[in-house]
Order: C-alpha cells, then sequence, then structure tokens
C-alpha cells in the first residue's frame, strides 16, 4: 500500500496512453528493439574496458560508470514501457512507482555528477598534462565513482520517503511513467517539507556540477586561446563527445522540468511523449556510439576482443605518448605537451617520455 495509515490508494493510472489499436504491437516491437540494442551497445564497452587493461586508467573508468547508468536507467524504464504498451489497463501498482521513480531520478543524478567528473578530468588532461598522472589516479577516480552513487542513492531515498509519507487525493498521473512531482502535485496534505527538499536537491542536481562543467571549460579554453592552433585541435578532439552528451543531456532534462511544472497543453501530445523520454532513450544510446566511435583506443580494443586481431599497436606492454610527435620535456608548457586522454589518430606517437600513457 502506499501508506496505510494515510491513504487507501493501492496504484496509480497512468493518464498519457492513448488507444493506439494494433499498433501498439509496433511501438512495442520498437521499444524492445531499442532496449535491446541500448544493452549491446552498453555491456560490450562495459566489458572491453573491464577486460583490457590498457584501458585501466581514470577517463576509462569514468566512461565505464556513465555505461552503467545508461544500463540502469534504461532497465528503469524500458521493461515497465514495454508492459504498459501492450496491455489494456495502464495501472502501476504504488510500491513499482515509487522504485521507479528512485530508480529515474538517481539516474539522471548520477549522470550529470559523472559528466561533471569527466569535465574536470579533461581539465587536469588540458591544463596540466605533465602532473595528471598523480593528480587523477586510478584510486581517486574509484573514490569520485564510489561518492557520487552513494550519495544520489542517499539524496532519492529521501526524496521518495518524503513523498510516500503524503496523503493523496487521487491516483491518475499524466505521464507514461511514474514522476515525484506529479504524486506529489496529488496530496491533500502539506507539501512543504517536499517543496524545500525539492528545491535543495534541484540546487545540488544541476548547480554544483554545473559550477564544476563551467569552472573546468572556462580553464579549458584559457588554455585553448593561449595555445597553438595544434593544441586547441587536441582539446577539441578531446572535449566534443563530453560536451555533446552534456548538452543532450540537459536539453532533454530541461524539456521534462518545464512539462513537469507548467502547462504544456498547447504542445501536441505526440511531440510531448516523445520529449518526455528523449533523455531515457538518446542518451543511453549517444553515449556508447559516440564515444566508441570517437576513441581509437576503445574501437582497437572492441576489434581484439571481438575480431580477435590487433589493430595498430593495442599491446598493453607498449607506452605511447598521446598525440604527441615529440619528446616531451619537464619545461614545456600546458599548451605544448600532449594531452592524457587522446588518442592518436594517424601515426604511431614517440614512445621516448615514460609516464605519458595513451589511454
Amino acid at each position: 500500500m502506499l501508506n496505510t495509515s494515510s491513504s487507501s490508494f493501492t496504484y496509480f493510472i497512468l493518464g498519457a496512453y492513448m488507444d493506439v489499436g494494433d499498433l501498439k504491437y509496433f511501438y512495442s516491437t520498437v521499444t524492445a528493439v531499442l532496449y535491446i540494442g541500448i544493452v549491446a551497445a552498453n555491456t560490450c564497452l562495459i566489458v572491453v574496458i573491464c577486460t583490457n587493461r590498457s584501458l585501466h586508467e581514470p577517463m576509462y573508468m569514468f566512461l565505464c560508470s556513465l555505461f552503467v547508468n545508461e544500463l540502469y536507467g534504461s532497465t528503469g524504464l524500458f521493461p515497465f514501457l514495454l508492459i504498459q504498451l501492450i496491455s489494456y489497463v495502464h495501472n502501476v501498482s504504488a510500491p513499482l512507482c515509487f522504485l521507479q521513480i528512485f530508480c529515474l531520478y538517481t539516474y539522471v543524478n548520477i549522470e550529470f555528477c559523472n559528466l561533471a567528473i569527466m569535465s574536470y578530468d579533461r581539465y587536469l588532461a588540458v591544463c596540466y598534462p605533465l602532473q595528471y598522472n598523480t593528480m587523477m589516479t586510478c584510486k581517486k577516480a574509484v573514490v569520485f565513482i564510489t561518492a557520487v552513487w552513494l550519495s544520489c542513492f542517499a539524496k532519492l531515498l529521501m526524496t521518495v520517503s518524503l513523498t510516500i509519507r503524503l496523503t493523496l487525493c487521487g491516483n491518475t498521473i499524466d505521464s507514461l511513467f511514474c514522476r515525484n512531482y506529479l504524486v506529489v502535485k496529488l496530496a491533500c496534505s502539506g507539501t512543504e517539507v517536499n517543496n524545500v527538499y525539492g528545491l535543495f536537491s534541484t540546487v545540488i542536481t544541476i548547480l554544483v556540477p554545473l559550477l564544476l562543467v563551467l569552472f573546468s571549460y572556462t580553464r579549458i579554453l584559457k588554455i585553448c586561446f593561449s595555445g597553438s592552433r595544434q593544441t586547441r585541435q587536441k582539446a577539441v578532439t578531446t572535449c566534443t563527445p563530453h560536451l555533446a552528451s552534456l548538452l543532450n543531456f540537459s536539453f532533454g532534462c530541461l524539456f521534462e522540468v518545464l512539462q513537469s511544472r507548467f502547462d504544456m497543453s498547447t504542445v501536441p501530445g505526440v511531440v510531448r511523449i516523445i520529449l518526455s523520454l528523449y533523455f531515457l532513450i538518446i542518451q543511453p544510446l549517444l553515449n556508447p556510439v559516440m564515444y566508441g566511435m570517437q576513441m581509437s583506443k576503445i574501437r582497437k580494443a572492441c576489434k581484439v576482443l571481438f575480431c580477435g586481431h590487433v589493430g595498430g599497436g593495442m599491446s598493453a606492454s607498449k607506452v605511447e605518448t598521446p598525440l604527441s610527435d615529440s619528446p616531451v620535456s619537464s619545461s614545456s608548457s600546458p599548451s605544448e605537451v600532449a594531452i592524457p586522454g587522446l588518442e592518436h589518430q594517424t601515426e604511431r606517437a614517440d614512445t621516448s617520455q615514460p609516464g605519458l600513457l595513451s589511454p
């Protein structure tokens, strides 16, 4: 039950589903294919990173955390969505609804925090390439990732606990899936505590990662403008996938917030449905494809794992400098040295410098 002492509702009605007749089988098939594609793509890259020792570096550890989160968020939506599409009655039990709220909201929180930490990692790689291997170690990466996941779980556990205690005057949610704010809007009792905590949680979820991203990219841009053309190209290469992922996810979440908080009745229903699912569908598909195609070391590792041959010197026993065709001296400025985390796109780099590993 929702709350046996204050509410008699044991289920919620999802009011956004429309009667599409036999098209529901087409939509359910598309949903199943998308989910299988997301699971396959993200699982593939997780296996590649975990089994290839040359990828056991901070940047790839953050990517692995990102891919695990894509699986986590997708699993919180797609099986549920598939069942609802083929059902005639669109009801969801209260415990399952709150479980979905917990899963999807933790997914969003972890995604933002993970992307923020990745921007900080790129800042260290671009601005402090000589000190990068000591400033960002694998142990520190594990601490960052663990702190992000545990803090997000704790924060959302509190959010769901505050919502469960409310007395509800209705059980119809105008959405394809469960949303915390729409459940809170059904409350008859006071929601002041929920609103205050929700505001605090939103600030922590968005503002803190945003400040870290702005700080990191401000410093990266400063280095780029003060450096050579080659330096700018290197920075753009290493930062483009991250920026694309961040902007794409931010756009999807922005519409989701606007749709929850404001009257969007003037927007066509199909458009609302597509955009409400945007950040839960496109992001888990975009990240593995974009990072898998952009990063040559991951591409080579995939060939080793699935094709059984080595492409272009993937031996873990060989050490390469990323994108550097000349030795790096200790007196070089940040704009003149290789950026850790960048793959060589054309030819093997000079291997005379120990300590700068090709990711």
